[in-house]
């Protein structure tokens, strides 16, 4: 795997600035964030060598070098999911590449169902932890120094000094922002409403099918993580109605912009 990273990376050097220290994964629904980004070059998955290909309608698969907040990003405009039939190799591949590029700080986002009685359809959740229901790990397997250490610690998954800078944004322009524990699965199906209770007693606010394993591979990386879930569908008791995917996306357009409003703004204080 490392002879296979060090051609990508070999690859995209030269087209991606030496000053490029963040990195943006946009999720379901999420990919307008790139129209706020400046000087774009658009690179598609499928030329980049040994690159996953994205499977799933609203995963757009292009990986978008500019500026966002006057800072050089690095944004996949389509994630990859372990419900595609990938590895957790495969699904992280990306952020060993943006660790082996220099990027230091990772900014996710995505789509959740919602299990906290106090969310609504539309609300953006800033995640505070998360717990890993995958049955499979990406650390999984032989450990290569070049990577990080063989067991990292996960008590601040999610960076304390980023999700401050988010809250702080957040109240002074009057955007509402949930709070929460992301629960993370498998998929592909949407939740039962007894899974969705489980999930609630277990501790968790919200429910998807991606995240936890790029931000373990992001902090195994030392790279310091921003995570954010639009509340997309509801799995509160009484409040649960059937979704489909298409409904998903059309919540997330609709919430996106605040969202990018944030992330943009934290990016622009790095």
């Amino acid at each position: 795997m490392l002879e296979t990273l060090k051609q990508t990376v070999s690859w995209l050097r030269p087209r991606i600035p030496e000053t490029t220290k963040a990195g943006v994964i946009l999720g379901t629904g999420l990919g307008e964030l790139v129209h706020s980004i400046s000087d774009k070059t658009e690179i598609p998955y499928e030329t980049i060598p040994n690159f996953p290909v994205s499977t799933v309608e609203g995963h757009s698969g292009k990986l978008i070098v500019g500026k966002l907040g006057g800072k050089d990003i690095v944004a996949m405009q389509g994630r990859f999911h372990f419900y595609e039939g990938y590895s957790m190799k495969e699904v992280t591949f990306p952020i060993r590449v943006m660790q082996f590029l220099g990027i230091k700080y990772l900014f996710v986002s995505n789509a959740a169902g919602g299990m906290n009685g106090s969310f609504d359809i539309g609300d953006i959740m800033l995640i505070e932890d998360h717990i890993n229901l995958f049955p499979e790990h990406p650390l999984r397997g032989k450990n290569l120094p070049e990577f990080g250490t063989r067991f990292p610690d996960m008590s601040e998954a999610y960076d304390p000094e980023l999700r401050e800078s988010a809250i702080r944004i957040a109240t002074q322009n009057n955007i509402k922002l949930q709070h929460g524990v992301y629960v993370g699965t498998s998929g592909p199906t949407f939740e039962t409403p007894a899974e969705y209770h489980f999930f609630k007693i277990i501790g968790g606010d919200a429910v998807g099918m991606s995240t936890v394993p790029e931000v373990i591979v992001a902090n195994h990386g030392r790279m310091k993580v921003l995570a954010f879930s639009i509340i997309t569908d509801l799995g509160v008791v009484g409040k649960i109605v059937k979704v489909t995917h298409e409904e998903v996306q059309e919540a997330a357009k609709i919430a996106q912009p605040k969202m990018a409003f944030i992330m943009q703004e934290v990016i622009k204080q790095l």
